[in-house]
C-alpha cells in the first residue's frame, strides 16, 4: 500500500473501513465517506435513513441474504467529519459480519478500502481540521495518561490555531509598516515612524515565541525524562524495579552490574514519565563499562529530573574526579536534581544525613514519599505555560525556531528594508506550516500514518 503522503488519493473515490477496534466485539463501527455514500446506503439498506438520526436497518446487498441488522447514521456533506457525504454502520462486531459488509460495499463501483488516516486527511483537505488539530487527534488516540488526553483535547479544539493566526496578523501588520517605510522613504518622519512601529511589533512577537519553545508541551506528549544516577552499587536498579513494580533490571551486589541504559514508561499522577536506570558513575575499569558510563552521562544531559542515589552505608554525594576532566564521571548541571539516600534499612544511623529523601528500595520504606515528590516535580515540568501548549512535536520546534530566527535577523540594523521585509515573509511561512496553510505535503504522510485505517 502506498503512503498516503506520497500522492493524495482521488477525492472522487468512496472509501470504507472499520473505524472501531479490530477483533470480535459487541459493536463494530464501519465508516464510509465519499461521493458514492448515498448510493452505498441505498443499495445496502434499501433506502436512505433520516440525516443525523440513528435508524435501525436491515443491511445487505439486493437479491442477497441479510448480513445483519444495525444502526445506520447518514451525514450529508459538507456537515460531516470529512466534509463529504459520510455514513456509519453500527453492527454486531463479529469478524464475518464486518468482513461481509465491507465486501458488499467494495462490490459497488467507485469504492475502495481507506488508507491509514484517510478520513482525517479528507477532513483536513476539506477545511474541517487544520494540521495542528489533526496532530491533536492522533495524540488523543495514542494518549496513555490523563494529562496527555487533556493536552490532546485542547489541540483538537483549535486553541493553537487561534494563537498562530494572531501571530500571523501581527506579521502582516509589521510587513505593511515595512512596505510603508519603502514607499515613503523620501518622506523622512513617515518612514522612520513605520520602521519603529514594525520593530516594536516584531520584538513583542519574539517574546511570545519564547514561551512554547520552553518545551513543556513536548515533554507532556513524549514523557518527562527521569534519570536514576549515582555511584555503583547504590541500588539504582533496585529502585527502578521498585518504582516500576516489576523486575525490569538485574539486581546484584556486585558493583558495576548495569552496563546499558534501561527505560520504563510510567504514569505518575496522570503525567507520562520515562524512568531510566544508568550505569554507576566511577572511573571505568574496562571498555564495556566505559561505554555504559558514557551512555549514562548522555542520559543525564537529556534528563528533566535527576534522581541522584547514594548508599546510606557510604553516603558520598559527589561523583569521583579525575586528573583528566574528560574521564571524570561528573553529573551535568542539567534538570532538577533530587538527592535520594537508599539502603537506610542497612545503615546504623541515617538521621545525620540531611536535604535528601531517605528510602529503602528493598523494603519499600520511604518510597511513597519519593513517589509523591516525583509526581509534584513531573507535574511542575509540564506546567510551565498557561493554557494549551503550542509545541508538542519536534516539527513544531523546527518551525517556531525558524520563525524566531527570521525575526531575530529582522532586527539587524544593517539590513535594508527589502531584506527585512523578506525576513518577515520567511517567518510567516514557518508559522503557516504549523497549521498546514502552506507547504506541508512532506509531513502529511508521517502524520496520517499514525492513525488507524478507519480514522
Amino acid at each position: 500500500m502506498s503512503a498516503i503522503g506520497d500522492k493524495a488519493p482521488s477525492p472522487l473515490e468512496t472509501i470504507v473501513a472499520l473505524a472501531s477496534g479490530a477483533g470480535s466485539a459487541a459493536i463494530a463501527v464501519i465508516r464510509i465517506s465519499g461521493g458514492k455514500t448515498r448510493e452505498v446506503l441505498d443499495a445496502l439498506c434499501g433506502g436512505m435513513p433520516e440525516p443525523r438520526r440513528a435508524s435501525l436497518c436491515e443491511i445487505g446487498p439486493p437479491q442477497c441474504s441479510l448480513l445483519d441488522r444495525g444502526l445506520v447514521l447518514w451525514f450529508p456533506g459538507p456537515a460531516s467529519f470529512t466534509g463529504e457525504d459520510m455514513a456509519e454502520l453500527h453492527v454486531h462486531g463479529s469478524r464475518p459480519v464486518v468482513r461481509e459488509i465491507i465486501e458488499a460495499v467494495l462490490s459497488l463501483a467507485g469504492t475502495r478500502l481507506a488508507e491509514p488516516g484517510e478520513f482525517a486527511r479528507r477532513a483536513f483537505e476539506n477545511g474541517k481540521l487544520d494540521l495542528r488539530q489533526v496532530e491533536g487527534l492522533a495524540d488523543l488516540i495514542n494518549a496513555e495518561t490523563r494529562c496527555q488526553r487533556e493536552q490532546a483535547l485542547l489541540q483538537t479544539e483549535g486553541f493553537a490555531r487561534a494563537r498562530y493566526e494572531a501571530w500571523r496578523q501581527s506579521l502582516l501588520r509589521a510587513q505593511a509598516l515595512v512596505e510603508a517605510e519603502l514607499d515613503f522613504a523620501d518622506e523622512g518622519d513617515v518612514g522612520v515612524g513605520s520602521a519603529l512601529q514594525a520593530k516594536a511589533i516584531v520584538d513583542a512577537l519574539r517574546g511570545e515565541l519564547d514561551e512554547p519553545l520552553r518545551g513543556w508541551g513536548e515533554r507532556l506528549r513524549d514523557g518527562v525524562r527521569i534519570v536514576i544516577a549515582g555511584p555503583p552499587n547504590a541500588g539504582k536498579s533496585s529502585l527502578l524495579n521498585a518504582l516500576a513494580r516489576r523486575d525490569v533490571a538485574i539486581v546484584s551486589e556486585e558493583a558495576g552490574t548495569t552496563r546499558d541504559v534501561l527505560e520504563v514508561h510510567l504514569d505518575l499522577g496522570g503525567v507520562p514519565v520515562i524512568l531510566t536506570d544508568t550505569a554507576g558513575l566511577r572511573e571505568a575499569e574496562g571498555k564495556v563499562e566505559a561505554e555504559g558510563i558514557a551512555r549514562a552521562l548522555s542520559q543525564l544531559d537529556e534528563a528533566d529530573i535527576v534522581l541522584w542515589l547514594v548508599d546510606a552505608t557510604a553516603p558520598v554525594w559527589t561523583p569521583p574526579r579525575s586528573a583528566n576532566p574528560r574521564k571524570s564521571a561528573q553529573i551535568p548541571a542539567m534538570g532538577r536534581q533530587i538527592r535520594v539516600l537508599n539502603k537506610i534499612d542497612l545503615a546504623q544511623d541515617a538521621s545525620f544525613v540531611r536535604d535528601c529523601i531517605k528510602i529503602s528500595a528493598k523494603t519499600g520504606q520511604g518510597l511513597d514519599l519519593l513517589i509523591d515528590h516525583l509526581q509534584r516535580e513531573a507535574a511542575n515540568a509540564t506546567e510551565q505555560g498557561a493554557g494549551s501548549p503550542l509545541m508538542t512535536r519536534a516539527r513544531h520546534r523546527v518551525e517556531l525556531e525558524g520563525a524566531r530566527a527570521a525575526l531575530k535577523r529582522f532586527g539587524d540594523p544593517s539590513l535594508s528594508p527589502e531584506l527585512r521585509a523578506e525576513e518577515l515573509r520567511i517567518a510567516a511561512r514557518h508559522l503557516g506550516r504549523l497549521t498546514g496553510r502552506i507547504d506541508v505535503e512532506e509531513v502529511l504522510g508521517a502524520i496520517f500514518a499514525e492513525f488507524c485505517i478507519g480514522k
